[in-house]
């Protein structure tokens, strides 16, 4: 028995829903948001650290020593935040697409199904550069117009 197998770019079926729009655009704003606050805090750090180095020769040693470490304690909260960002980031993009991928993953499904596939290839990673017509089916159209209508 002759193997049907079926391929697409799981990339360009992702990116042609609507909802792949939307999510990228919340994602979009929410970057947004912790630059502005990210470059706040940067800014409220600057100043604070022109005035340490205007204030230096005036200082005792106690009080550079305190301003110096409430600097540094400044300086690492604001590390901590943007490595909190990242991680905050990434886990709304895995929650925002996950979704997605499960709809696309149904999807496939229903049409191995519907076109008797037994395998289906996703070629993003270019781990199969070329699939012979005679056993290879390009399935992107079918998948696209598939999720278009199951909304």
């Amino acid at each position: 028995a002759q193997v049907k197998i079926g391929y697409y770019s799981n990339k360009n079926v992702l990116e042609a829903m609507p909802e792949y729009t939307l999510a990228q655009n919340d994602l979009a704003q929410l970057k947004e948001q912790y630059a502005q606050e990210a470059d706040r805090a940067e800014k409220e750090f600057n100043t604070k650290y022109e005035e340490f180095l205007n204030d230096l020769k005036s200082l005792t040693p106690t009080i550079r020593r305190k301003r110096q470490e409430e600097l540094k304690q400044f300086m690492e909260s604001n590390i901590r935040f943007r490595e909190e960002v990242a991680r905050l980031l990434a886990q709304a993009e895995q929650d925002a697409l996950t979704p997605l991928q499960n709809k696309i993953n149904t999807t496939l499904r229903l049409i191995a199904a519907e076109y008797s596939l037994d395998i289906i290839l996703n070629t993003d990673s270019n781990a199969c550069p070329y699939l012979s017509p005679a056993i290879g089916e390009d399935i992107n159209e079918i998948v696209r117009t598939a999720l278009s209508s199951s909304k």
